[in-house]
């Protein structure tokens, strides 16, 4: 690898690092990021949370949804074309498997994004700095301008951490990472 990694390098080796946990480790940190963000301000005051079904070797939002899922409007993103469109969670009975494997809500979109106060948000690798690199297809890009006051949390594993995710214009920065 070069002295700068380039995107592509980049992911080659965070997906690397995140084969070599164990499920141990990964139910253990994910247990310990979402009690972070079950105690931080801007989860405790959201009322309309954006989070996501995570992948194989994500932070696992599964307790968030079935905990909150009656007490918050808790929405998940659903592939469309080259856009994610959000939808009400509204319990594991209204989920199916949309493109990419993911786990999607069926039902009518939500379109009152200026209701939105948080997104937890999910990547491959981040920086102190905010950076996010994600999977490379750009839909968190392409959405999170769409959701002009949530504040924006990226969830991670340690090993995701690093000094410095290349960046450009249209990357939009994290306003916080929770690991």
């Amino acid at each position: 690898m070069s002295c700068t990694p380039t995107k592509a390098e980049l992911r080659r080796l965070i997906r690397q690092r995140l084969r070599n946990q164990s499920p141990e480790d990964e139910m253990r940190w994910s247990a310990e990021v979402i009690r972070k963000v079950e105690q931080h301000e801007a989860f405790r005051n959201a009322g309309t949370v954006l989070l996501y079904h995570a992948l194989p070797h994500e932070v696992d939002t599964q307790p968030l949804l079935d905990r909150w899922c009656l007490k918050k409007q808790l929405l998940l993103p659903v592939v469309v074309g080259d856009d994610l469109e959000l939808r009400l969670y509204t319990g594991a009975d209204c989920m199916q498997v949309g493109r990419f494997g993911i786990m999607e809500p069926q039902g009518q979109a939500f379109h009152l994004y200026e209701s939105v106060s948080l997104v937890l948000v999910p990547g491959l690798a981040f920086d102190a700095h905010g950076g996010r690199l994600g999977r490379g297809r750009g839909y968190y890009d392409r959405l999170l301008p769409r959701l002009p006051h949530a504040r924006c949390i990226a969830l991670c594993f340690p090993c995701q951490l690093i000094a410095r995710v290349p960046t450009e214009s249209h990357d939009i920065r994290m306003d916080e990472v929770i690991c």
